[in-house]
């Protein structure tokens, strides 16, 4: 199997299905890849002559089966983008034709597996050219694709029959209620296993058309980590990517949700809503206000809550965006810029981050740790010392009355000068800031010449002064914007307003982050600071080994 490929692609039958995917987890662990499910009952690979296919007609069975397959792949593989493919599946079996036209799949398969067992060992090569024969008939793969017969599952042992996660529901054959319009609503961040059942058990549901909220500006204001959120064209993207290789026959329809209730309160045609146990209440709102409007109540067809059994004491216990979005944090996000003319010792991190996002408290655990910190707030504090160039040139942009009387600069009465004034602020900063720059780089080479390896820049105005070009990596911390209210109105003794303005007045975090390499958050108690810092700090050292490695 080649470590590069793109797609993989199983066939294997319900009764293997929740088995199946433990046993690839180890050979595809390597790289993140896609694996799609293709579930086929009936087909003999040991027959002589070519398969035929079987379709599937929704059952709740199968639905049951979705939900934990996408559960046990959370639980052993989670590098796994698994996808279960339901082109071969119609309300009746009569619907379809011997065999479908070759879909494209977003990542083509660059082989081959299944799991089903021959009756003779001497027949493999004859059913692997059979294999191969139907997989292209069934999707658009490479000419010679490679396949592979897996070993087939042993037998299950009496654990794993009292496992619910390894077992195949008893229940057979029931059919399952469709409709021709089925909706959904959510944030749909980074997907993941709850929200792939979610829409697999929802294109079950629906024969002719799939309409999704997508949570959008207003709806994304309460949620965890909301700063690290896909952009919502990156979310309808990957939702529609996946649904084109589940079910490219459903008409999609992914419209933003900006309110809890959306387009399901208006839109006549809609005859289901999936919802879980978490958010019945909700489906429950929506038919009030459908019958408030005239409209027949939707189903509600409620789907099980995925249990995530890797979640931390401040995650949740579902598999949830916001616990993803958490585990983000103090990992490298995107690759740092290559600066050839930089040394790479000491590695420099430019820390930044908006008033009370505990900026300095990260910088001062850096330190404790080993890194230089240099702080640029008590570095431009000298800049304004008598005597210095700086000095001479603010008294005469702003006049003696800045001075106190022992001739130091008033800080406050210059403050007062530039507060509000976009054109006098900028005259300060073009003379403090190359200022500023300077002691920086001196600090970094004493750093240098005593040998250290890292030094933390500690600057909240890192990305405005133009500072990255210095530093190898930016790093920034970010907290809710209450949160923040209520540090700097404890700390500074000043009104709530007072503190919004001021925020308001620096960068905001959706600028920072689009510099971010890593980004940390200090929104929890002081304790899980502390690990989050140490784990950017070992991962740090990772990277800093392969890159002088790599001199």
């Amino acid at each position: 199997m080649s470590m590069f490929s793109t797609g993989i692609l199983v066939l294997t039958s319900p009764l293997h299905a929740l088995r199946v995917v433990p046993v690839l987890s180890s050979a595809a662990k390597l790289v993140e890849r896609t694996l799609y499910v293709h579930l086929h009952p009936g087909l003999n690979l040991g027959g002589g002559g070519q398969p035929r296919p079987v379709f599937i007609p929704p059952a709740v069975d199968l639905c049951s089966l979705i939900t934990r397959l996408y559960s046990n792949a959370a639980d052993v593989c989670a590098h796994l983008d698994v996808r279960v493919l339901l082109a071969n599946v119609h309300p009746s079996p009569g619907i379809g034709g011997p065999f479908p036209t070759p879909q494209y799949l977003s990542h083509p398969p660059e082989v081959l597996l299944t799991d089903f067992p021959l009756q003779d060992p001497a027949q493999s090569n004859q059913v692997t050219q059979c294999l191969r024969g139907y997989a292209g008939r069934c999707y658009a793969c490479r000419p010679g694709l490679p396949s592979v017969l897996l070993d087939p599952p042993p037998p299950a042992t009496s654990d794993q029959e009292s496992d619910p996660g390894l077992t195949v529901p008893e229940e057979e054959g029931k059919p399952l209620e469709t409709y021709p319009d089925v909706v959904v609503g959510g944030t749909f961040d980074r997907l993941h296993g709850a929200h792939k059942t979610l829409l697999n058990v929802s294109c079950l549901l629906a024969t002719r058309r799939f309409v999704i909220g997508v949570c959008d500006r207003g709806m994304l204001k309460k949620k965890v980590l909301q700063e690290l959120i896909q952009p919502y064209t990156v979310r309808v993207e990957q939702l529609s990517e996946f649904l084109r290789d589940v079910k490219p026959t459903l008409q999609v329809e992914i419209v933003p949700l900006e309110d809890p209730l959306g387009v399901s309160v208006v839109d006549p045609l809609l005859g289901c809503i999936v919802v879980s146990e978490e958010t019945r209440k909700g489906g429950e709102a929506v038919n009030r206000k459908r019958i408030e409007n005239g409209l027949p109540a939707l189903v509600l067809h409620e789907i099980h809550v995925l249990k995530d059994v890797h979640h931390s004491e401040t995650e949740e216990e579902k598999i949830s965006s916001s616990s993803l979005r958490s585990r983000l944090l103090g990992t490298l996000l995107i690759p740092p810029k290559e600066r050839p003319g930089l040394p790479l010792r000491p590695y420099v991190i430019g820390l930044t981050g908006g008033s009370g996002s505990g900026k300095t408290s990260v910088a001062e655990r850096l330190e404790a740790l080993g890194a230089v910190r240099v702080d640029c707030d008590k570095l431009s504090h000298r800049v304004y010392e008598p005597g210095t160039a700086a000095y001479r040139r603010v008294v005469e942009e702003f006049g003696p009355d800045v001075l106190n009387e022992d001739k130091s600069i008033n800080r406050p009465a210059l403050g007062k000068k530039v507060f509000g004034n976009q054109e006098r602020l900028k005259a300060l900063t073009d003379i403090v800031w190359p200022e500023t720059a300077l002691l920086v780089k001196n600090a970094i080479t004493q750093a240098r010449e005593q040998g250290k390896d890292v030094c933390v820049i500690d600057a909240a105005v890192l990305l405005e002064a133009g500072w990255t070009e210095m530093v190898h990596e930016v790093w920034v911390t970010v907290i809710p914007e209450e949160e923040a209210v209520s540090r700097i109105t404890e700390r500074d003794g000043v009104a709530p307003e007072d503190a919004r303005r001021r925020l308001r007045s620096q960068a905001s975090d959706a600028r920072r982050l689009e510099h971010a390499n890593v980004v940390l958050s200090t929104a929890w108690e002081p304790e899980v600071t502390r690990k989050q810092v140490l784990k950017a700090w070992n991962l740090l050292q990772k990277r800093m080994q392969q890159r002088r490695a790599g001199q």
